[in-house]
């Protein structure tokens, strides 16, 4: 079965300033649990299209933007195994404390890898004809 992308992943200096303005680039709101307090402001920031028309985009503060890994990554839903009989290497296994594993593409970029929470219908299942 074929990855799925979950989430996209953006290191940012500023995030809190970064996902005001990808919101208003795209028409995205911040998503905030309901019946929670909003979090701390050093906390990452989620942001979605109010109808669910794309992705979540999550704004991660790191302390120095530039270097080292990506700046952006994909967190897909998938199998780690598939992945790496595609070519992906293991960056981390999941552990008690992180719910998913790092991958690296063949380039050396990485993602982050959820076990699917649901089946995925194949393209045309269970559309309304």
């Amino acid at each position: 079965m074929p990855a799925r992308v979950k989430d996209l992943v953006v290191d940012a200096a500023d995030h809190q300033g970064l996902a005001d303005w990808w919101c208003a680039a795209l028409g995205y709101e911040r998503r905030r649990p309901l019946g929670y307090p909003p979090p701390p402001p050093e906390w990452p920031v989620a942001i979605h299209h109010p109808h669910d028309a794309g992705p979540v985009i999550w704004f991660v503060p790191v302390p120095e933007v530039g270097d080292g890994p990506s700046r952006v990554r994909f967190e897909v839903w998938g199998d780690t195994d598939e992945l790496v009989a595609l070519g992906a290497t293991v960056v981390r296994l999941r552990d008690r404390e992180k719910e998913w594993d790092v991958l690296a593409d063949p380039e050396g970029n990485e993602f982050g890898v959820f076990t699917p929470r649901r089946p995925v219908l194949a393209l045309g299942e269970g559309e309304a004809r």
